[in-house]
């Protein structure tokens, strides 16, 4: 393994480890409602990626960026509804943070590639593997288990897989930076929230100053949306993409650690049964997707 590998490997699991506390931080501001925690992650995130453009001087080559989207009208209609699709994944994370579904939660990310795979049947007309087609059925039975031991749909889960999964296939769309990506999606929503915040009473955006214990925790909403996202796309370039598959499991395996050991959800025999599938299903897909990538090899 050479040093850009193994650099690569520091950034996205440094990054897959920080999505993975990220529940911590918003038990930090539970008393604030989840709608407005997720306006304050949008604008601080939007300001913050702000400062940054300005800081690594690319200030002009993001307005270049910018103008070149807004003349074209497929990736400023995919950006826009990518925007929309983050925000959706933003605000039923931090509501199931604050609700006690962690575990629901850590499931979202578990099941969140196959639901890629699944888009990319349906949209990009993609044939599945064998294991694929294995893997996504266990995961299926696996959301039909808890359905029926519970007789509650599990919607957190679900919404969290589609949504991340819809906005990764809308910025397939979109051939754009993370750093600009990121920085133009807040744009587009931050006037939304920044208006949500004025407009709400008692709101926290005036009540509670920026320089306070309070106010510097919902800044720091903005700073650990945007860490990760720039420490995985640093790092996604420099790994394969089989060792960005096998990493991003640290996240959810962090959650439900979480959930179960430090927020005592219950997790139940139904809740070890359809975790059990999933990850039988993960192991099915990873080994496919290796095969596939090592018969590839052969043929080049």
């Amino acid at each position: 393994m050479n040093q850009e590998n193994k650099i690569g490997i520091i950034y996205a699991a440094g990054a897959y480890l920080l999505w993975g506390f990220l529940p911590a931080y918003w038990k930090l501001i539970d008393q604030v409602p989840p709608d407005e925690i997720l306006a304050h992650r949008i604008l601080w995130s939007f300001i913050f990626m702000i400062i940054v453009v300005l800081v690594v001087q690319k200030w002009k080559l993001f307005l270049k960026e910018c103008r070149i989207i807004l003349n074209d009208r497929k990736k400023l209609t995919g950006i826009t509804f990518a925007s929309v699709a983050i925000s959706i994944n933003w605000l039923t994370f931090i509501w199931a943070v604050n609700n006690e579904h962690v575990i629901q939660a850590s499931l979202g990310y578990y099941i969140n590639p196959l639901v890629s795979i699944l888009l990319g049947m349906i949209v990009l007309k993609e044939t599945l593997t064998r294991g694929q087609m294995l893997s996504f059925l266990l995961a299926a039975v696996g959301v039909i288990n808890l359905t029926i031991s519970y007789g509650v749909f599990p919607w957190v889960s679900l919404l969290l897989a589609f949504s991340f999964a819809i906005y990764g296939l809308l910025k397939k769309t979109v051939d754009v930076s993370a750093m600009f990506g990121l920085t133009i999606e807040t744009m587009i929503v931050t006037p939304i929230a920044l208006i949500y915040l004025l407009s709400i009473p008692g709101s926290s955006l005036a009540s509670d100053p920026m320089f306070s214990s309070f106010g510097l925790l919902l800044f720091g909403a903005g700073v650990v949306t945007a860490i990760p996202l720039l420490l995985f796309a640093s790092g996604a370039k420099r790994i394969p993409l089989s060792m960005v598959g096998f990493l991003q499991y640290i996240a959810p395996t962090i959650m439900l650690v979480l959930g179960v050991f430090v927020y005592q959800e219950t997790f139940s025999l139904a809740h070890f049964i359809s975790f059990a599938l999933i990850w039988i299903a993960l192991f099915i897909y990873m080994s496919s997707a290796h095969r596939s990538s090592g018969r590839l090899r052969e043929k080049n």
